[in-house]
């Protein structure tokens, strides 16, 4: 008889929504690491993220969750060279903030490659993919395009744009604009509107408002977007009206998210909030998908724009994100149960994995601009074995570099390296790489026909770099390891050619590859990197694993 009262009793509270048993704690971030300018969108119990990759290849990841908290990458966006490549750019280019939509079966990205394609619309029956060859709709000039479908069967394409009649009142000065799209043929139908000018108060000179998206509740259509720019006066605005063409007015408590103004001494802060989108997670209630950063020390910070997510409560139809208070939690509980994604590499708190290389590359590493099959080869007794090539992580091109994200403040990188140097222009081994300009590099090569290990810092003249730290290698034959350990503000290196480690160098300056120094808008990634320096070969370098693991003070005493 007890048994049973209890049971019902915990019955009633899973179906109420107030069960302990049901549950879940969110960790912010959701994704750590480089993975800015996130959109989400939910189809039945199902929801799907996607982030910018700026011109590193694949590009554009799709995560899939059930729970909002446990995500699992399943592709990308633009996985094949005949899509899209960015060879020649800078890679803080390419492409600029996606934007994932779904309307009567079909999956849509819209994005901007922000040198060449413009903006573009990518489809997919499944977002797994494939997914087609983008589409140009040139008439969108601007950035950070989104769709929204309407009650009516009516799509719409909203943008950032430029000052009316192109004559801008102050830098920064933007528009939001929006067209109707036909969602089959992917073309603009009719004449552009202007929804919003300069942000919230003209007056008041605000600048850069992108990132906008349509979200339809009680009749009332909402837009809302980024302004202030995606540094530390970054802020989630939002306006409304009762009908889709506007005219918007602006929310008089805006912003809805911001970090700014809060104490800076304050501890493990999260700065930089906004660009954000709703979404209705699967207990019925809104939550804010957006991007923010984490600091180590001031604005500094290597692991790039990460995903975060929020609660939203609407007040007098007016939605409100974080509700309990302006500072960012890195927790938040929620009554509903969490849903693991199976064979999903961790992407929130603290974790530790290893990456083999038997059949295939898992699809968050990383090639620069585009990538060629035939540089490089997976096997169970190798590993990942890279071919030389001449070109250099100093360049435009398309080196032999595979990285993944650096996602903590304090981690650790390593990896085991099989390579003979046949001359002091091949090298191979492991970098913390931020940009073309911005980089160390442990690596093994030559000196005086004898193996070293070598650590190099990027050099000021953009073609050579510049030698920090050389020791000779004793062993000749075998593998020999190299490991990175980033502690906020410093890089320390070493190496191994047994069961101990030896220290290269110690405590280097982290803040020159931070975004602060750098600028730009990537995050640091650990690369594995084979070069001949500009010279012809056919020498090879393997490497057997990549082990990561995160520690971040502000996660461990936070439910993993």
């Amino acid at each position: 008889m007890i048994k049973r009262f209890i049971s019902a009793i915990l019955v009633a509270g899973i179906f109420s929504g107030h069960s302990a048993l049901a549950q879940t704690t969110l960790v912010n971030p959701v994704l750590t690491g480089f993975y800015p300018d996130p959109s989400v969108v939910r189809v039945g119990a199902d929801f799907y993220l996607v982030n910018s990759t700026f011109s590193y290849f694949p590009g554009i990841p799709v995560f899939h969750s059930k729970d909002l908290k446990n995500w699992k990458q399943i592709g990308n966006v633009i996985d094949r060279p005949s899509q899209m490549d960015f060879m020649g750019e800078k890679l803080t280019r390419g492409l600029f903030a996606p934007a994932i939509s779904y309307h009567n079966g079909t999956y849509y990205v819209t994005c901007t490659d922000i040198d060449h394609d413009g903006n573009f619309i990518a489809t997919a029956k499944n977002p797994a993919g494939p997914w087609s060859d983008p589409v140009r709709v040139p008439q969108v000039r601007g950035i950070d395009p989104s769709l929204y479908f309407d009650d009516d069967q009516k799509a719409y394409i909203v943008y950032n744009s430029d000052a009316p009649d192109r004559k801008p009142l102050y830098p920064g000065h933007r528009t939001i604009r929006i067209f109707e799209i036909d969602p089959v043929t992917l073309k603009v139908i009719g004449e552009e509107k202007q929804l919003v000018n300069g942000g919230v108060d003209l007056s008041k000179k605000p600048v850069w408002i992108e990132a906008p998206h349509i979200l339809k509740r009680n009749g009332w259509y909402y837009l809302y977007a980024a302004e202030g720019g995606t540094s530390v006066n970054h802020t989630e605005v939002v306006f409304r009206s009762k009908s889709v063409s506007g005219p918007y007015v602006p929310y008089e408590n805006n912003p809805i998210l911001t970090q700014k103004g809060l104490p800076d001494d304050r501890k493990d802060p999260i700065t930089s909030a906004g660009h954000a989108q709703f979404v209705e997670g699967p207990d019925g209630k809104t939550y804010a998908i957006f991007l923010a950063v984490r600091p180590y020390e001031g604005n500094f910070y290597n692991t790039g724009r990460e995903t975060f997510i929020a609660p939203v409560e609407w007040k007098n139809d007016w939605p409100i994100i974080n509700p309990s208070g302006k500072e960012i939690k890195y927790e938040y509980a929620v009554n509903y149960p969490e849903v693991k994604q199976k064979d999903a590499l961790p992407q929130a708190g603290n974790f530790q994995y290893t990456l083999t290389f038997e059949k295939a590359l898992d699809p968050a590493l990383l090639f620069m601009r585009t990538i060629d099959q035939n540089s490089f080869s997976l096997s169970k007794k190798a590993g990942l074995t890279m071919k030389l090539k001449p070109e250099t992580i100093m360049e435009t091109g398309n080196p032999s570099f595979i990285g993944k994200r650096q996602q903590h403040l304090y981690c650790t990188a390593e990896t085991e390296l099989e390579f003979s140097a046949g001359s002091t222009s091949e090298k191979a081994g492991l970098t913390i790489f931020q940009d073309e300009s911005h980089f160390y590099f442990l690596s093994k090569s030559v000196e005086n026909g004898k193996p070293v290990v070598q650590l190099f810092k990027s050099g000021t003249d953009g073609k050579n770099m510049d030698l920090l730290a050389q020791m000779p290698v004793a062993d000749v034959s075998g593998p020999v390891k190299l490991r990175i350990v980033a502690e906020g503000g410093t890089y320390s290196f070493y190496f191994s050619k047994g069961n101990s480690w030896q220290l290269l160098k110690d405590k280097l300056d982290a803040k020159f590859l931070s975004t602060q120094v750098a600028g730009g808008f990537i995050g640091c990634l650990f690369g594995m990197y084979a070069t001949s320096s500009g010279a012809q070969t056919t020498n090879t370098a393997s490497f057997k694993y990549l082990k990561y693991s995160g520690n971040d003070p502000m996660f461990r005493k936070l439910p993993q």
